[in-house]
């Protein structure tokens, strides 16, 4: 069973922020180095443990992988007000790291799941000097009506009302009614439970409130990524419910991205179905770097 708690080599560091440190899982490259950086970027509640199954396939490959908290997500440092957790801001901060990156004479692939993908297109406009976008999980703009939506409306409420505390016991005890969530370790609901309670509440209310207001942006990234001569990947789970895969199918139609959809998977490729995914990143991203 993979998961956020799956062993790996990487090392946890903390990497220069615009709000104070960013803390980060960095693996090395094993064997022929490709030059080029997979920058990791967790979607909304997530943290840079979610790539734990990614990180030593992807460095086995020749990748340096650098997977991050998001500002304010668990170990990283953030800003204070909660509007500065919508995607266009944390993408200006998100830009800067990938600036750093890119400095040290690597490429850098910029993979963003779910929020963290509204969050990488943000970086995209803010000018991140990117060699490929991968889309994974994410949308064109809002999250639609559904459960997921449903229980962000409700989380809000009681984390206004009654504080983080609060809100994250009624997380969990939804979670329970999850025969699969009931069956995984109590080290992996440990995790869940402490990143959470790390997570800064400015982060977990802005972030929110961002993911359900988010315009779709999709004209002005093609835009973007054509001029700058990017090429963008979106890939998701054959069962996804958050954004449906018809609509990121269509939105990677009007990115002209590819797009690939994975069999298994809900949200969640990087532990749902790791190895699925790394056969589609690893050959699009090796061909990437090679055009």
């Amino acid at each position: 069973m993979y998961s956020q708690i799956s062993p790996h080599r990487a090392t946890r560091t903390d990497l220069p922020g615009r709000y104070g440190p960013v803390a980060a899982l960095r693996a090395t490259p094993v064997g022929a180095d490709l030059g080029a950086t997979a920058l990791l970027v967790p979607g909304f509640t997530g943290s840079k443990e979610d790539f734990a199954p990614l990180l030593d396939p992807l460095a086995d490959s020749g990748f340096e992988v650098v997977a991050i908290d998001l500002p304010g997500q668990y170990e990283s440092a953030g800003p204070v007000a909660e509007a500065d957790y919508r995607p266009s801001v944390l993408g200006e901060a998100l830009a800067e790291l990938v600036a750093k990156l890119a400095a040290e004479g690597r490429r850098v692939l910029l993979l963003g799941h779910s929020f963290g993908g509204l969050v990488a297109r943000g970086a995209v406009f803010a000018g991140a000097p990117i060699a490929g976008l991968t889309l994974m999980s994410s949308g064109p703009g809002e999250l639609p009506l559904g459960e997921r939506r449903t229980a962000l409306d409700h989380g809000e409420t009681v984390m206004r009302e009654h504080g983080i505390e609060a809100a994250q016991k009624i997380a969990e005890q939804r979670s329970m009614l999850d025969p699969t969530w009931q069956a995984q370790p109590e080290r992996l609901r440990d995790l869940y439970r402490d990143r959470f309670l790390h997570s800064t509440p400015q982060s977990l209310l802005g972030m929110g409130a961002a993911i359900r207001a988010e315009p779709d942006l999709v004209a002005k990234l093609a835009r973007t990524l054509r001029t700058a001569q990017v090429p963008c990947l979106v890939v998701c789970g054959e069962a996804d419910d958050a954004w449906s895969p018809a609509g990121q199918r269509d939105m990677a139609e009007r990115l002209d991205a590819d797009f690939a959809v994975l069999a298994g998977a809900v949200h969640s490729p990087n532990t749902e179905t790791p190895e699925a995914l790394l056969t589609t990143l690893l050959p699009t991203w090796r061909a990437w770097l090679t055009s």
